[in-house]
């Protein structure tokens, strides 16, 4: 037997094995493919204070190992996730994370504030890649004072598990994770989306309404371990990896670069079931290599 339970800021997880926010709705959609019960967690659609519709479509787009997506946040606020949704998904065994959003830090602090009260969430996930209004719409992520001051603020207001999720759009993502920590996060969540474009050569015009959107999938894998290794050898807080997991393997290579627990995103598109594939996946793998505790993963990266 392995023993596959990981420890986020002193919130305990069955497995390493948890879904990325926007890929796996609100973990409804796929209860006819796999047993939820069996995964580490879910980090479900993100939320804001209002509802939002999104932006216009056409709003994803297929690329070469990888994806485009300019969804926009489309959600019926908080509200409606903790009395009409959260209801109906609480009984899962498995650890239930909203990811909240705002334009202005106000937005964030009203969010977390009324998920902290809900009984059941243990952790919220931070996302910091939101363009911040009153900066003309710079994401808070890509500045270090503006992701501490979100941090700070909504650290004050939320008293579980904060976890917050890094942009890969910086020139220092390391920088970015240690001025976070010192905020009051208990752990960090990275790689988002990368920043990129398609074109219809045909029409000579943008494949999204948006013209540029986030890119997932594989092909992001090497920029989003390298990210993760940089922030292990930096911050003491716990790293929850991803970027292209699509397979066991994968999220081994993550815990070997330092991450305490991995989300699988773009390959919930692909194969409904990865999920749950996974956790076995990391299971075997333990058992053939003579690993009893899958903590003993976590930085296990040999560089001499």
């Amino acid at each position: 037997m392995v023993d596959l339970q990981v420890d986020i800021a002193g919130l305990k997880l069955k497995n390493p094995v948890t879904t990325a926010s926007g890929t796996f709705g609100f973990g409804e959609e796929f209860v006819d493919f796999i047993d939820l019960d069996k995964l580490g967690g879910i980090f479900v659609k993100g939320l804001t204070i209002k509802s939002r519709e999104g932006n216009d479509y056409p709003r994803m787009a297929e690329t070469p190992s990888g994806m485009l997506n300019a969804v926009g946040l489309q959600n019926k606020g908080v509200d409606y996730f903790i009395d009409s949704i959260y209801p109906r998904i609480k009984h899962w065994d498995t650890e239930i994370f909203p990811n909240i959003n705002g334009s202005v830090i106000d937005d964030y602090i009203a969010v977390a504030e009324k998920l902290n009260e809900v009984k059941g969430i243990n952790g919220i996930e931070l996302n910091i890649s939101c363009p911040n209004v009153k900066e003309g719409g710079m994401a808070f992520g890509v500045s270090c004072p503006s992701a501490i001051a979100v941090t700070k603020a909504v650290r004050k207001a939320y008293d579980k598990t904060l976890i917050v999720k890094l942009s890969p759009n910086v020139t220092d993502i390391a920088e970015i994770a240690k001025g976070v920590e010192g905020a009051g996060a208990d752990s960090v969540s990275l790689v988002n989306t990368l920043l990129g474009m398609a074109i219809d050569a045909k029409t000579k015009k943008p494949l999204l309404s948006t013209i540029t959107g986030g890119l997932s999938g594989p092909a992001i894998k090497p920029i989003a371990l390298r990210m993760v290794w940089q922030v292990y050898n930096a911050v003491k807080i716990p790293i929850v990896g991803m970027g292209g997991i699509m397979n066991g393997n994968d999220a081994i290579e993550f815990m070997l670069a330092g991450s305490t627990a991995i989300q699988v995103g773009t390959a919930n598109f692909i194969d409904p079931q990865v999920s749950e594939k996974i956790v076995d996946e990391i299971e075997q793998y333990c058992i053939s290599n003579g690993i009893s505790k899958v903590t003993d993963l976590i930085g296990g990266l040999i560089t001499e």
